[in-house]
């Protein structure tokens, strides 16, 4: 199997770098063992540089659209974006994003690397759909899905422990309206 290309991608204050094992950092380790960062997470809080690497590895050999997310003026790592999987013959891909640094909560750094991936999703790549999910309780990440389009589809009740209690997940969605609504010409 070849390798995916993945592209840098620029906005006015960031650079979206294709994710490598150069981007492994204790700082990075740090991230993902903060609760503040992976409270609604699925993991973190034991992570180690070790698995750290052997992580980004996976992802140095077998690239998808995963990106750093660096912010230009300072060339500072601040956290992840990726859509994967992919599923090709439904045009779908599933979102995800980690805002590691806590220093830059806050300014519309997420908004801004997500406005870019979803429109090199839409327009690069041909998918007609973008999916997440996110734990109703992280209002946060909720208010920036909103604000960028994307609609719940539906909820999981009491879908798992997170910040020490039980919580519902939201399924939402954005779609590209034009290939949304086309006639799928079948083979």
């Amino acid at each position: 199997m070849s390798k995916v290309n993945i592209p840098i991608l620029e906005t006015e204050r960031l650079k979206l770098e294709p994710i490598n094992i150069e981007f492994c950092s204790e700082e990075y380790v740090n991230w993902l063992n903060d609760i503040e960062v992976y409270q609604y997470l699925d993991n973190g809080g034991d992570y180690t540089y070790e698995a750290l690497q052997e992580y980004l590895t996976k992802y140095t050999e077998n690239p998808v659209p995963f990106w750093a997310i660096i912010v230009k003026e300072t060339n500072t790592h601040i956290g992840n974006i990726k859509i994967d999987p992919i599923n090709q013959r439904n045009q779908i891909g599933e979102y995800g994003i980690l805002m590691g640094d806590k220093k830059y909560w806050g300014k519309g750094y997420a908004k801004e690397a997500s406005i870019a991936v979803i429109n090199h999703c839409f327009k690069k790549l041909g998918l007609r759909k973008i999916t997440l999910g996110v734990i109703k309780d992280n209002i946060a990440a909720v208010k920036l899905y909103e604000s960028l389009g994307f609609e719940i589809e539906g909820i999981y009740r009491l879908h798992g422990i997170y910040a020490g209690k039980y919580c519902d997940a939201l399924r939402m969605a954005i779609f590209d309206i034009e290939k949304a609504t086309n006639e799928v010409k079948l083979k």
